[in-house]
């Protein structure tokens, strides 16, 4: 039955959880009541009450004031959105209001306020009848900031900005100060944007209604001809981002409101740090080293070199002697072009990228206990979720926008778990912090199966009919000591108890994991337990639980999806399968090869002894990013050709014997994945920079000059082939994608999918099979002379390699990699904050400016890799996971030092 009430004596329907004003606004547009506190993404608060109404049990009946904000309509209600009794009220509130305004209305930047404000357009111009309300003191502007921009003489009070920073973001930086007339919003302790908690995510900015906080790019905005939608090129979250442009240049960009994924919201990186495109650094040119130096050539000079010198090499070493790396930067289309040219054209399973460097023991672990190597359930359960669990990841700096979510979900009381190394921002916010030595997650996760055993919280039910191999495992955890257990990982085992009883207890609990599991010599086996943790509670195959790997780069997903790695085509089948091969072979119409290729390390490794000859690297800068980077760089070197496909002259593409200029995402389309298995249209915003190609291009181009016919480079066509392969994409389609794209596997009808593993697991049962901890070699063998225990990470403000963020503003932010080091250790080494510190592996030694801190525990160090002048992975072991190859960056032996330079 409907429920009736009326507004302006017309009667509408109204919903559960509608306000009076999302009532009105529905039925009879957004201008029939003003507002100015109000932001449909925020709470309503109701401190302006402008949006005030008249509302009456009767038609006729005595009428009362409410602010229709934050009351809700009632069945039979007048509702009365205008009366002169409304307008003068209104108009009083409006003249209070803008009393705190400092400028005279036509000395407004942005032009007269009534302009910026159609809130008094709807009332009318209001006429300052109380100037003695307005503070004698100005505000000084803030212009610190790279990015953000503040005049709070501006400012009209509606606390927007401060509920967007609390609700949206988290972060609590601004505040309301002072007392009367002389209140105003502050940063921090009344700091600049610069100095305060701000993490730059544009939040206010968005929802500011005058020029109190802007931002650089805000003004340019007006002067779009068009605004694009396409996804962020920096994290697994897969942000939507609506981009402003003139021609082909780009003006601004903001969060697309209506996504799915980010509901208009975004980070530092996705909304401000996009002035990389037209940086002066990128290539425009080929380049074909000539007597030892690079030279500018067209593209049909490097076209002809390129296809002279790989058939010189398959002729004389075979096509085993080339090989390919392919890039999470790039779209599903483009790596799947690059793994088929490996493939079908060269002749050869030599194919890989950094979506298998990172997160191959995820997808291999998940894969053997549940059949399927992706995430399990959507980002967006985590407003229904009973209990969070983040282990090896740090959201908040590498996946903002989710982790802006889990903290959300955090500050308003859904249990949080959080294991890691590092006292990360999350860890605040956590009902228990396990802060393990790096290295020891396979013993903290048997301690908990340990405690799950021991009291009794197995889902027998679940576990009888969905999975197999308890007995066995069970009896293989209850073999383990927990107090030796507790001894290995350096946490209670008290607490690791409750934290235990916490998650398995929970009717459904969502785990997230990242690279802080993955990328140890234990890494498979360790995402093995994780999926088994939320196998033996129950919380798998239902929304609000599962298990969610956090992709680190953009396209993780999409690239080991369309078969880029050495043992698995497009769609994950088994190359060396004889049925799986003769498919490939009928399909590409091309011989291939049933022998596994090699993974990164094994090419390198084969390049230093003479075995490989020639590599053609897509978006990758493993001279930089790659463990043990001095024997790296040394390997490709003795290369017969090196193909560096990139966007800047990085420290691979110094290397090179070939460069080939390519075009950013805003200059191509295509379809990235992100971590939730959402499928989503990537559209070209501008042109591309004039001298390059988008990587599909270029790739069809070679195909066709070595004699494969492809088709000329163009999503709806990609998507199209790939679907016919690829099972999961099977009801993929550019146009059935639409704004928000589909969940994979998506059926041959359209349907896409939102929780895996519903009814069965893609192997038939899930699998419980036990691990044993075993210490790093690393850390064994190298424990004497190197007692300090280094992990690699990122941070907020910069992103891998750095290659695109070092090209923006957000260098005026962050600009060197710095080393975290606990105040004990700091006090042993006499070593103060701000020092400049030597730190020494088995392999090399750099120097870093240390920052002393109790985040880390003793014993334990901390930076990023962001910056080649540093060169951290110098330090780095190539000790790599057995199963996967993934190298350990998160425990690397060292000492560190006060670095006293020579004079």
């Amino acid at each position: 039955m409907k429920k009736i009430a009326y507004i302006d004596n017309i009667p509408f329907p109204f919903q559960d959880g509608d306000t009076i004003l999302t009532f009105a606004k529905r039925h009879l547009g957004d201008d029939l009541i003003p507002t100015l506190c109000h932001d449909p993404k925020l709470k309503p608060i109701g401190s302006c009450r402008l949006c005030q109404v008249e509302v009456s049990t009767k038609k006729d009946g005595e009428k009362t004031l409410l602010a229709s904000c934050h009351n809700t309509p009632q069945v039979g209600q007048y509702i009365y959105s205008s009366s002169s009794r409304i307008e003068r009220l209104r108009k009083h509130l409006l003249e209070l209001i803008l009393s705190e305004h400092r400028l005279e209305c036509s000395h407004c930047d942005k032009g007269e306020l009534c302009e910026v404000l159609p809130t008094i357009k709807q009332i009318g111009r209001a006429h300052f009848h109380y100037p003695h309300l307005t503070p004698k003191i100005a505000n000084a502007k803030d212009s610190e900031h790279p990015y953000l921009r503040s005049d709070m003489d501006q400012c009209i009070h509606c606390y927007r900005c401060i509920q967007a920073c609390d609700e949206i973001q988290g972060q609590f930086a601004l505040s309301m100060a002072g007392r009367g007339i002389e209140t105003k919003v502050i940063k921090g302790q009344d700091q600049n944007f610069s100095d305060s908690e701000c993490v730059s995510c544009g939040a206010c900015v968005l929802t500011c209604p005058t020029n109190a906080i802007t931002d650089i790019f805000q003004s340019q905005e007006k002067l779009a001809d068009k605004t694009t939608r396409t996804i962020c090129t920096y994290c697994g979250v897969g942000c939507n981002l609506d981009v402003s442009s003139r021609g082909d240049e780009i003006l601004s960009i903001r969060g697309s409101k209506d996504s799915e994924v980010n509901q208009g919201h975004a980070c530092i990186k996705g909304r401000y740090a996009f002035r990389f495109y037209n940086h002066p650094d990128r290539l425009k040119s080929p380049m074909i080293r000539k007597n030892g130096e690079l030279k500018n050539v067209d593209w049909d000079e490097a076209y002809d070199f390129i296809i002279a010198k790989i058939k010189s090499i398959k002729n004389q070493y075979g096509a085993d002697a080339i090989a390919g790396i392919s890039s999470a930067r790039c779209t599903n289309e483009e790596n799947y072009l690059m793994q088929k040219l490996m493939r079908a054209v060269i002749g050869t399973n030599n194919i890989d990228g950094c979506a298998r460097v990172c997160h191959a023991p995820t997808a291999l672990g998940m894969q053997r206990i549940f059949g399927t190597g992706a995430a399990t359930n959507s980002v967006e359960e985590i407003a229904i979720t009973d209990c969070m669990l983040i282990i090896g990841a740090n959201p908040t700096c590498s996946h903002p926008v989710t982790g802006a979510k889990i903290k959300q979900a955090a500050i308003k009381g859904t249990p949080l778990i959080v294991i890691d190394p590092f006292k990360s921002e999350l860890a605040k916010f956590a009902d228990y912090h396990l802060q393990l030595r790096p290295g020891t997650n396979i013993a903290l996760l048997n301690m908990m199966f340990y405690y799950i055993i021991k009291e009794q919280l197995v889902d027998t039910d679940f576990i009888n009919h969905r999975c197999e191999g308890l007995d066995d495992f069970r009896q293989d955890i209850l073999k383990h000591d927990p107090d030796e257990l507790a001894k290995i990982c350096g946490v209670p085992k008290k607490k690791v108890l409750a934290a235990t009883q916490l998650y398995a207890k929970a009717k459904q609990a969502m785990c997230f994991h990242g690279l802080g599991i993955t990328e140890h010599s234990q890494g498979t086996l360790a995402v093995m337990l994780v999926a088994q943790l939320a196998m033996i509670t129950g919380n798998i195959g239902k929304p609000g639980s599962g298990v969610n790997p956090m992709r680190g780069q953009n396209n993780v997903q999409g690239c080991a999806d369309m078969g880029v790695q050495p043992h698995q085509g497009a769609g994950y089948l088994d190359i060396t399968d004889p049925i799986i091969q003769a498919r490939y072979e009928e399909f590409y119409g091309s011989p291939l090869s049933p022998k596994v290729g090699l993974t990164i390390p094994e090419m390198t490794d084969a390049a230093g002894k003479d075995k490989l000859k020639a590599l053609w690297l897509v978006g990758e800068d493993i001279a930089q990013t790659e463990p043990n980077a001095k024997k790296v760089k040394t390997d490709l070197l003795n290369l017969e050709l090196l193909i560096v496909q990139d966007l800047f002259m990085n420290e691979t593409a110094k290397l090179a014997t070939v460069i080939l200029p390519a075009a950013s995402f805003f200059e191509k389309s295509g379809t990235f994945t992100n971590a939730e298995r959402r499928i989503q249209r990537v559209n070209q915003v501008i042109r591309p920079l004039t001298g390059t190609k988008s990587d599909g291009q270029i790739i069809v181009e070679i195909m066709n000059l070595l004699g494969y016919p492809q088709k000329d480079y163009h999503p709806e066509i990609m998507l199209k082939e790939i679907s016919q392969i690829v099972p999961f994409f099977a009801g993929v389609t550019w146009e059935g994608l639409g704004d928000n794209g589909k969940q994979w596997p998506v059926s041959s009808s359209g349907q896409e999918t939102k929780v895996l593993h519903q009814q069965s697991f893609t192997r038939g049962k899930g699998l419980f099979k036990s691990a044993q901890f075993q210490e790093s070699k690393e850390i064994d063998h190298n424990k004497k002379d190197y007692p300090f225990i280094l992990t690699t990470v990122r941070d907020l403000i910069h992103y891998n390699c750095g290659a695109m963020t070092r090209r923006t503003e957000n260098t005026q932010l962050s600009n060197e990699d710095i080393v975290l080091i606990n105040p004990k250790d700091a006090n042993e080494k006499r070593i103060c904050d701000g020092d400049r510190v030597k730190i020494c592996s088995k392999r090399g030694e750099i120097i870093l400016t240390a920052n002393v801190s109790d985040t880390v525990k003793k014993g334990i160090l901390r930076t990023t890799f962001h910056f080649p002048e540093n060169m951290v992975n110098f330090l780095t072991s190539d000790i790599s996971d057995p199963d996967t190859l993934c190298p350990e960056y998160k425990v690397t032996a060292v000492q560190i030092e006060a670095y006293h330079r020579t004079q």
